[in-house]
């Protein structure tokens, strides 16, 4: 039985999470289009992020554009195991409930 998993279940985590499963594992997106995308703050955003980080689920990288710093933001191969996992757990409760 697949198991939801604390972290990801806050739902900004989720939105969050969610929106960087659909990109290729290769892809990363910067952090003014998930702000946008989710409609949340800098610093709600960055408190997400980092709380996500710290599980390994996602990866920031930080760089320089035009001289102004960017943040780049993907999705780690844990954090697709993991989120799939909680998907998959979630499933189980919506099958569980039909019956």
């Amino acid at each position: 039985m697949a198991r939801l998993d604390q972290i990801i279940h806050q739902p900004v985590r989720l939105r969050l999470m969610a929106a960087l499963v659909a990109l290729d594992p290769d892809s990363q997106v910067d952090f003014t289009y998930l702000r946008d995308l989710l409609d949340l703050t800098d610093g709600n955003l960055g408190a997400h992020l980092r709380k996500l980080e710290q599980a390994g689920y996602v990866k920031l990288e930080k760089t320089f554009v035009a001289r102004k710093p960017r943040t780049y933001v993907s999705a780690t191969a844990k954090g697709r195991r993991a989120f799939a996992e909680h998907v998959s757990a979630l499933e189980e409760i919506i099958r569980s409930q039909e019956g």
